[in-house]
Formats: structure tokens, sequence, C-alpha cells
């Protein structure tokens, strides 16, 4: 007797590529943050501890399973900064600080590493988003 077994192995995210980019004040920017995860990870971007929201003016999250990019139409000083980018399931959660800098700034350069335990200040966050779910 065969029997044919399709076995899904389900894990936390796990957040495989980040990418910043330096883009001029004016221009079209992308940050993308890219993750593996079963059951597929959603996806939320923050900056400096607030959560950045759908419809905010010249910025659009675009999200797809596996990979979210956070765009922006034209590039302002204001702009400029550190974001983080939360890849989370029911399995669990990680992060990514990601940094949209000017032309000419000095930029760590992550090589697509990732941060998993990063910002203490985002378990709270996850906890009241996955309780307000419910």
């Amino acid at each position: 007797v065969v029997r044919r077994v399709k076995v899904t192995v389900n894990y936390p995210p796990y957040i495989s590529e980040a990418k910043g980019t330096g883009v001029p004040v004016g221009q079209k920017g992308t940050l993308q943050c890219e993750a593996s995860a079963v059951p597929s990870a959603e996806f939320q971007w923050y900056k400096d501890e607030k959560r950045l929201v759908e419809g905010k003016k010249g910025v659009k999250v675009e999200n797809r399973p596996f990979l979210s990019k956070l765009i922006f139409f034209n590039v302002s000083e204001h702009d400029y900064g550190n974001y983080t980018c939360v890849a989370s399931n029911k399995l669990g959660h990680t992060n990514a600080s990601i940094t949209l800098f000017g032309p000419g700034a000095v930029s760590e350069v992550n090589n697509g590493t990732s941060r998993r335990a990063g910002c203490i200040w985002l378990l709270p966050l996850l906890v009241l988003h996955r309780l307000l779910k419910f």
C-alpha cells in the first residue's frame, strides 16, 4: 500500500532580507522587508515607535505573503530615519530595523540580516493588536 501524505511544517517568521535605501528629496523611495513563515507573515511598519497606517499621504504599504514594501512617492526630509518592519504569525514575531537616508549620508548596511529580539516596546503593541482582532 502506498499513500501520499502532505506534511506542512509551521514556523514563526524569520526576516531573510531587509533593505534600506538612500533617496534624494522629491524622489520615489522603497524600503523592503522579506520574511519566511508558515502560515504567511502579516507585516506592520513603525517609525519612532509609532505604527504607520495605510493611507498616509505620499506613503503606500504593499504586502504580499512573504514581502512587504513601504513606498514613499515624494521623499521629504521628514521621511528620513529608521523604520521597523514587524513580521508576525500565530507562532511568533520578529523585526528588523531599516533606514531611509538621504544621498551622501553614512548608513549602516545590514547586508540582509535581521534583529530577532529588538525593540521591547513592540511586544505590548503586538499583544494589543492580537487582542483587538478577537
